[in-house]
């Protein structure tokens, strides 16, 4: 079996030992710390294709399969505590919604196994844990979802598996409110729109998605808030949870995100204003923000929302455009 992990996309391809085998329960076996229910619940709502295709639980492997599968949520999981600063919007004994900068990474994996938001929620968890546990202990955190390592913003974080479960529920069935503000190239004609089209990952390179038929399904819903010259400030709501969704639907409308080297085709180095070329590549990230984030308290069953206003460096960039 051969194995590669990048961001939320796990990749398996079966070895001739696993013929014959079920999906669910081979799933099992390679991924710790998901039941076969879990796993078999991710099947069914399309996170697991075979060969590019949807398939069943009950499928059976053939040597040489290959498996795509799209972890949007972790199971709860413990964690190094490291002292890194983090901006906690709201906490309570249940769960904690943090503002995320853009450079840190959510969740370890993919050869980064320190500096990331988990490690920095385990020491802040621990911290203000009505019993302090020392520094070198490991601490229970449950990421929900996740940002690119690019995007900043709301981000929810559970205190325990059942918390997280329920989180999850939220999210699988959309319930949960995210909205995002995104600075993109040229100017849409209309003021608002949907963008419905299934993403899949992009087979000429492993670190891209793309639009494609046998995608999984995916929908978001735009509004404009600002017009620029050359730019436009757009607020997305996404109604699922595909990797690099935003990044993908509106680079397949002609209007990619600013910055975005890996999905605006080059649009940054063609402008033809030297400053604005400076003014984005001094940015050194994409201008993608989790703005917004909205859904219901486990416990409590409070209806809770969150705002994130856009970080100074965004919020400078747009300053400098006006």
């Amino acid at each position: 079996m051969s194995e590669l992990q990048e961001e939320n996309c796990l990749v398996l391809e079966a070895a001739s030992e696993d013929e014959g085998k079920r999906l669910d329960i081979f799933l099992a076996e390679k991924i710790s710390g998901w039941s076969r229910s879990r796993l078999k619940r991710l099947i069914q709502d399309g996170d697991v294709s075979i060969n590019d295709q949807q398939t069943k639980p009950s499928y059976k492997l053939r040597a040489g399969d290959r498996i795509d599968i799209e972890l949007n949520e972790i199971p709860a999981a413990q964690f190094k505590p490291e002292n890194i600063p983090i901006e906690i919007i709201f906490e309570d004994e249940f769960l904690a919604v943090v503002n995320k900068p853009s450079g840190m990474v959510v969740h370890p994996g993919a050869g980064v196994m320190s500096g990331t938001l988990a490690n920095a929620i385990a020491w802040h968890f621990n911290l203000t844990s009505k019993k302090p546990k020392s520094q070198e202990d490991l601490c229970r955190v449950g990421i929900v979802h996740r940002l690119d390592k690019e995007t900043s913003g709301l981000l929810v974080v559970a205190k325990s598996d059942e918390i997280q479960e329920s989180l999850s529920e939220q999210f699988r069935n959309r319930l949960v409110q995210k909205k995002y503000l995104a600075l993109v190239h040229g100017n849409p004609e209309n003021n608002s729109g949907k963008i419905e089209a299934p993403i899949a990952r992009d087979r000429k390179s492993r670190i891209k998605m793309k639009v494609a038929q046998n995608g999984r399904y995916a929908l978001s819903i735009w509004r404009m808030i600002k017009r620029y010259e050359h730019f436009s400030l757009l607020e997305v709501e996404i109604k699922t949870g595909r990797t690099h969704q935003i990044r993908v639907h509106l680079a397949y409308i002609g209007h990619p995100i600013v910055g975005d080297k890996l999905y605006n085709s080059g649009r940054d180095k063609t402008l033809r204003d030297v400053n604005l070329r400076n003014l984005i590549s001094d940015l050194n990230r994409f201008f993608l923000h989790s703005s917004f984030l909205a859904f219901q308290h486990p416990i409590t069953k409070q209806h809770l929302e969150f705002n994130a206003p856009l970080p100074l460096d965004l919020e400078n960039l747009l300053s400098k455009l006006s």
